[in-house]
């Protein structure tokens, strides 16, 4: 095993063992608050053997992070792209805090301090040529991981600079590379881990096996928010194989010499649950509670002119819509190693919060921040779920009273039925039309669970997507209700655009109908003053090709969306015959500023249309009793491949900064697909999961 180790250790360590150019960067001015001002944050080295290694703090869960962070270090460096090779960091307040991988921001958080570290260590090589050849350097370039003499020709490779690189002093304020001169930025490459994924070498939480380690499976209580109130282990501990069973604070641990024995003795283990007042709970009730609150003012998210006033004045346009609860359901379910000692913690954790794993096991040990090590892995999805350390703060407690290194294995079951979910929502909206049938007001009201916290009776997540909505409409209000009936909540892939986007263009697709307009029009006018936004619009309506006949039983549908800085638009082409829907193709259109590998877009954006369309076809989870009611994919439901449409993906061109987009595409899917089915049928859905 790995001893704990803090940054300055790692450091000397690494650089001890392979010698070479380390470089240090910066963070951007806003996020060195937390750091001062003579302190690095992540570091590239470049080694004798002319391996470049980029240390990196965002964490990889398929996105393509590995990749499309090389390539940002690469275009500057002007390194061999075959010889990059990625190392997770490890956790230190220099990186800022906290550490996390949320709201698709890992590359454009990364966008000028990756590139200013790869030119940095550039300079640092080209002055370490010119120096043994004694010319100056502008005399000199880099290319291709060499420097080249521009008078006779002679080169250099990195790596025999290297040595010598690293003991200049680091240059400041190294010019970027112009757009116009992007080599590898903008290109399309093969993702850098594919083949280490494919043999087997990649190593995920899952995988991490440490000597001495003993598996454990918890029984957590059925009912959200229950506790244990006794239980007898007799049975368990004849099960062979089975070490302890250990009450924890989530519940009761069974340790064994492997997974499938600690599961085996949890299945043998009698418990009696204090269930608590959520035991009473089911979904039928939740949305009582929720249209309870339809008729009451709420906390004001957004406040544009008087449209209550106009509202109530004439003729309104209303419709009510709701979502239920989601699973994130990764395919690789949620896991943790810990082995916790005297004066240290390491922890192993497929993580997308290592600072919350940090402080999971700072909490549970007592230890300080530098006796606390996390290793992050590799995950096998997220979506969000990763963010919380709930089950890593079940690996350190059982790792702490066991003496021992414990692996924390979920099952599916547990997984899907002890969740943080994306909230159940209930939204109200109601519009009036002008003379000409363009919208004069829009009020929508919203009840949901809070998540990401409360600000003067406001979660800003309940609401995103709904009080920031692009369209120009002069009176407009939205407000929102914190109704919590005790079923845990968090951030979801996309967070609350995922169901206020399917409000919002669900509504705005009524609007249309009701003033006889054409719902693209429509939204074109109403987006007249957000260019990059109706670009993707107009570009989706047009690869889509919006107008055009389609065959009997056949419908187009729209729908836009900005969320995590990306401008998206989707067209679906529905059927519906015999009461079954088949969504036969999909044209989305982004605009995520500066593409940086534009193959990662197009797989990201893919992935959201799956991952969205699933949700909005087939996702839910119910509740009865407190309980969640599903327990593995047998009762929730994802699409198949026979039932996958068509995708095209069409980026705009731009040179802003990037933006987000493993979020930014599934919003849209969802109304999308049911503004088809209105245009092929004549119904409206308001309800998630579609029901014909």
């Amino acid at each position: 095993m790995t001893p704990a180790l803090d940054r300055r250790r790692f450091l000397k360590t690494s650089a001890a063992a392979a010698g070479g150019l380390w470089v240090g960067f910066r963070l951007p001015e806003r996020a060195q608050a937390a750091v001062t001002s003579t302190t690095l944050n992540a570091f590239v080295h470049v080694g004798s053997d002319d391996t470049v290694t980029l240390f990196i703090h965002k964490g990889e869960m398929g996105q393509g992070t590995v990749t499309s962070l090389s390539m940002l270090l690469a275009e500057e460096l002007e390194c061999d792209w075959n010889r990059i090779r990625t190392e997770f960091a490890p956790i230190s307040a220099e990186y800022g805090r906290p550490q996390m991988v949320v709201g698709s921001g890992s590359i454009r958080s990364s966008w000028m301090t990756l590139r200013e570290a790869g030119a940095t260590a550039r300079e640092m090589l080209v002055q370490a040529a010119a120096k043994q050849w004694n010319i100056d350097k502008s005399q000199c370039k880099a290319s291709n991981g060499r420097v080249v003499n521009t008078v006779n020709d002679q080169r250099l490779s990195f790596g025999a600079l290297a040595d010598a690189a690293g003991k200049l002093p680091r240059p400041s304020n190294v010019p970027l590379k112009p757009a116009s001169q992007y080599e590898v930025i903008g290109k399309s490459h093969n993702r850098l881990d594919t083949p280490e994924k494919v043999d087997g070498r990649a190593v995920f939480g899952i995988d991490v096996r440490v000597p001495g380690l003993l598996h454990a499976v918890v029984a957590r209580c059925p009912v959200f928010g229950g506790a244990v109130a006794g239980f007898d282990d007799s049975k368990a501990k004849a099960i062979p194989g089975v070490r302890q069973v250990v009450q924890i604070s989530n519940g009761v641990a069974v340790v064994a010499d492997n997974t499938w024995s600690a599961i085996q003795g949890r299945n043998a283990l009698t418990i009696r649950w204090d269930e608590g007042k959520t035991a009473s709970v089911n979904s039928a009730g939740i949305t009582q509670s929720f249209i309870e609150h339809m008729d009451k003012p709420g906390a004001v998210a957004r406040k544009d002119g008087d449209a209550e006033t106009i509202l109530a004045a004439g003729k309104k346009i209303e419709a009510s819509y709701e979502v239920p609860y989601l699973a994130h359901a990764p395919m690789e379910p949620l896991n943790c190693v810990a082995h916790v000692r005297p004066d240290a913690c390491e922890i192993w954790a497929s993580t997308q919060g290592p600072s919350a794993a940090h402080n999971a096991g700072m909490s549970v040990t007592g230890l300080p921040p530098e006796k606390v090590f996390v290793h992050s892995e590799y995950m096998g999805g997220g979506f969000g779920r990763r963010a919380r350390e709930d089950y890593v703060t079940e690996a350190v407690e059982l790792s702490k009273k066991t003496g021992a290194p414990i692996q924390v294995t979920w099952t599916r079951e547990d997984d899907m039925q002890s969740d943080w979910y994306r909230p159940a929502s209930y939204t109200r909206i109601a519009g009036a039309l002008d003379a000409d049938g363009w919208p004069s007001a829009l009020h929508a009201r919203v009840a949901c669970a809070p998540f990401g916290g409360l600000r003067d009776g406001l979660s800003r997540t309940g609401v995103e997507g709904l009080a920031d909505m692009a369209y120009a409409i002069p009176n407009l209000l939205v407000d929102y209700h914190a109704v919590d009936p005790g079923i845990p909540v968090s951030y979801w892939r996309s967070v609350g655009y995922s169901q206020n986007t399917f409000f919002t263009e669900s509504f705005i697709d009524e609007l249309a109908a009701a003033g006889d307009k054409d719902p693209l029009e429509f939204r074109r006018r109403l987006l007249a003053k957000q260019p990059r936004l109706r670009a993707a619009l107009d570009l989706a309506a047009e690869k889509a090709g919006w107008g055009k006949p389609l065959p009997a039983g056949h419908g187009r549908g729209i729908a836009v969306v900005n969320n995590v800085g990306s401008y998206t638009a989707q067209v679906a082409e529905v059927s519906v015959a015999q009461g079954k829907l088949r969504v036969h193709k999909v044209v989305c259109a982004v605009d995520c500023g500066q593409a940086v590998n534009p193959a990662g877009v197009e797989q990201q954006v893919q992935s959201a249309i799956v991952f969205g369309l699933s949700a909005a076809m087939k996702g839910a989870i119910t509740i009865d009793k407190g309980r969640a009611q599903q327990g593995n994919f047998n009762h929730y439901d994802v699409l198949r491949i026979d039932e996958m449409p068509l995708v095209e993906v069409y980026i705009v061109p731009s040179q802003a900064n990037p933006a987000g987009i493993g979020e930014a595409a599934v919003p849209p899917i969802a109304p999308a697909v049911t503004n088809a089915i209105f245009a092929a049928t004549g119904k409206r859905i308001r309800k998630l999961p579609i029901a014909l």
